[in-house]
């Protein structure tokens, strides 16, 4: 089973208990989520299950028998083996076996953080019909408004397409970040359909917004704006490195679109690139590229002024722009 990368239906203690669930990828926000949901489907079950963890590296058969037994307290338990990759191979035929025959009383969740090792552990798995595998592979930077807008519909919420992007912008490719900051807009805006006014109010004045700015105005040719915008980040504090990096990824997404391959630039961007773009050729872009590795390289210890570095990179891009 591969569920959307947000937010999904919790599971019933029906899927869990007398079966594993195998969690695989290396999101590990998505991972750490799906080990919740199933620890609170057997705590809805038996608000007196006992809960355990082992680390792969240390897990035996005469181990994991101890973690999966009954207490004296309760026989309803939820076992969660991390780092499944870690498994000592002596280990993966006793698993495997527990596996095919799962205590009917105990949730099982083993927890693989992704790569080549254990693979063959993981095939052998995979065959099991007593094996749910949830994925929590990375989710690319043009799927994350998509991601956005599922954590909105999981709470209840729309969140406009727009609105999803903008929030990406403003608070970053962080998933826990990300969620975090769509808990607090569908809680401050019960019931509302969530816009670019809504996300702009709370996050609208955060430097990664106006990092983006700068960069949209640069590309623009809008040499005052962005002049004052520069100069504004630098009073304030804003890490010239991390503008620069707006600056750079704005670029590219231009350059990409300029050169026809758009497919991985997300619908809020294609609304405002056909503008930019008219301005821009291959050559101009490929001395645009040029000047933001040069200005990357003076920002990293090749000149002692930021300031004049950002602001003669502004002169340089808005130049180029025809």
């Amino acid at each position: 089973m591969t569920p959307p990368p947000a937010s999904t239906a919790a599971p019933q203690a029906a899927q869990v208990l007398g079966r594993v669930t195998l969690v695989t990828g290396k999101e590990e926000f998505l991972g750490e989520r799906t080990v919740q949901a199933v620890r609170a489907a057997v705590r809805a079950y038996d608000a007196q299950a006992e809960f355990s963890e082992a680390l792969a590296g240390d897990l035996t058969l005469a181990t994991l028998g101890e973690l999966s037994a009954p207490s004296l307290f309760s026989s309803v338990r939820c076992v969660v083996v991390r780092a499944f990759e870690q498994l000592p191979d002596e280990s993966v035929a006793g698993l495997v076996d527990y596996a095919t025959h799962p205590a009917e009383e105990v949730a099982l969740v083993l927890v693989h953080g992704g790569g080549p090792r254990g693979s063959g552990t993981l095939a052998k798995l995979r065959k099991l019909a007593t094996v749910t595998e949830v994925k929590s592979e990375t989710i690319k930077s043009w799927d994350l408004p998509k991601f956005v807008i599922a954590e909105g519909r999981a709470r209840g919420a729309r969140v406009d397409s727009e609105a999803a992007a903008a929030l990406v912008q403003a608070v970053g490719e962080d998933l826990r970040m990300l969620a975090s900051a769509v808990e607090q807009l569908v809680s401050d805006f019960p019931g509302a359909r969530i816009g670019e006014a809504e996300v702009a109010q709370y996050f609208g004045g955060r430097a990664e917004v106006k990092n983006f700015e700068i960069a949209d105005a640069m590309l623009a040719g809008q040499r005052l704006q962005a002049m004052e915008g520069v100069r504004w980040a630098i009073e304030s504090g804003t890490s010239p490195v991390y503008l620069l990096s707006s600056v750079a990824g704005q670029l590219r997404t231009l350059a990409n679109y300029v050169g026809g391959n758009r497919r991985d630039i997300n619908p809020y961007q294609l609304k405002k690139l056909p503008g930019v773009a008219r301005g821009w050729d291959e050559p101009a872009l490929a001395a645009a590229i040029r000047a933001v590795a040069r200005a990357d390289a003076d920002l990293k210890g090749a000149a002692s002024d930021p300031a004049y570095t950002l602001e003669r990179l502004v002169l340089t891009i808005t130049g180029l722009r025809r």
